[in-house]
């Protein structure tokens, strides 16, 4: 498949860290969705040799000099998108989890003019087959409702990664991107912004190296410390974007 011509300039961001097992694989996925997408995956002081694997699969890869953790790796690829003047960036894991077959459905509301931001849901619709462990079902419920709510549009999950966004997205992100636990509070501050978003219906696959570091005890205070977060994220005033809609 070759994305639309109408989306523009089209690139796809990678956060990695420690990811040498599969990262090739990710890069390889996405040249066979387009091969003429520009793919830049985000080393975030890895200790094995990601940057390199990424690099000999076509990637640009920018390399942090220290670890910052998912929200400054993920704002440091928005950052590169808006400075290169890239019109449309997709953002994938790079642990494999995401199929990037899956980016014609994240793309397609873009290319009708419909949403900024487009986040692949593994909930929006009720017959999906992903069945988390309790605790996980637990917290994406309770954030996917709060964020609903304070965000004044329903919300199925808040908690993917698995985004395609349009310039306004872009500059958007690249200005304002929690760094801890970022994709719930990211999703609060697209709607208070003004962003149009919407939700697609993908599949997601199961990590396919490493274990995930949230525990049953962390999740607990995932839970708490994001809700927290959202609370105080919601007091904030952020720039109304729609106003600079093209």
């Amino acid at each position: 498949m070759t994305a639309s011509k109408s989306l523009g300039r089209l690139v796809a961001v990678i956060p990695a860290f420690d990811e040498s097992e599969v990262i090739g694989k990710v890069v390889d996925e996405i040249r066979a969705f387009d091969a003429s997408v520009d793919i830049v995956v985000i080393d975030d002081a890895s200790t094995d040799d990601t940057a390199e694997i990424a690099e000999s699969h076509g990637a640009i890869v920018l390399r942090l000099p220290h670890n910052v953790g998912i929200g400054g790796a993920v704002q440091t690829g928005f950052k590169f998108a808006l400075a290169e003047n890239y019109d449309t960036a997709v953002r994938l894991d790079g642990d494999g989890q995401h199929d990037a077959s899956e980016l014609e459905k994240l793309l397609a509301p873009l290319e009708r003019g419909e949403a900024d931001l487009v986040i692949g849901s593994r909930f929006v619709d009720p017959g999906g087959t992903y069945r988390p462990p309790l605790a996980r079902r637990i917290g994406i419920r309770v954030f996917a409702r709060l964020v609903s709510l304070l965000g004044g549009q329903r919300v199925t999950d808040t908690t993917s990664g698995f985004l395609a966004l349009d310039r306004i997205g872009i500059e958007l992100f690249a200005a304002e991107y929690p760094h801890d636990y970022p994709e719930v509070e990211a999703t609060l501050v697209a709607l208070r912004s003004g962003l149009r978003l919407a939700q697609v219906q993908v599949r997601m696959r199961e990590r396919e190296t490493g274990s995930s570091s949230i525990t049953f005890v962390r999740s607990l205070y995932y839970v708490a410390k994001v809700t927290l977060a959202l609370l105080v994220a919601s007091l904030r005033r952020y720039p109304r974007l729609e106003t600079a809609r093209r």
